[in-house]
């Protein structure tokens, strides 16, 4: 058991911003499926507007890197802009 005050309270404020952090982590891998397993273009488009903003917001709160929230945001668009050129192959 630590003996410090200040030991006491960083491992406090360590596991809670552990669970806030494992949550917002949770939570984009939910949203990013959700885009992976879309199959209307629409519902796409919307859930991918959703990702991208918890995304960002992430990063702004530093919990995961820049470099890898704009790694999957260009992986989604491809797939959006993927299913968008093909539901108008369908049209034609």
């Amino acid at each position: 058991m630590a003996k410090h005050l200040s030991v006491v309270k960083r491992l406090r404020q360590s596991h809670k911003a552990n669970l806030r952090n494992r949550s917002i982590k949770s939570n984009i891998k939910n949203l990013i499926k959700k885009v992976e397993t879309s199959s209307d273009l629409k519902q796409a488009q919307e859930n991918l507007k959703d990702t991208i903003s918890v995304l960002d917001k992430a990063v702004r709160l530093k919990i995961i890197h820049s470099n890898t929230a704009a790694r999957t945001k260009t992986r989604l668009s491809k797939l959006v802009n993927k299913l968008s050129s093909s539901s108008e192959e369908k049209k034609d």
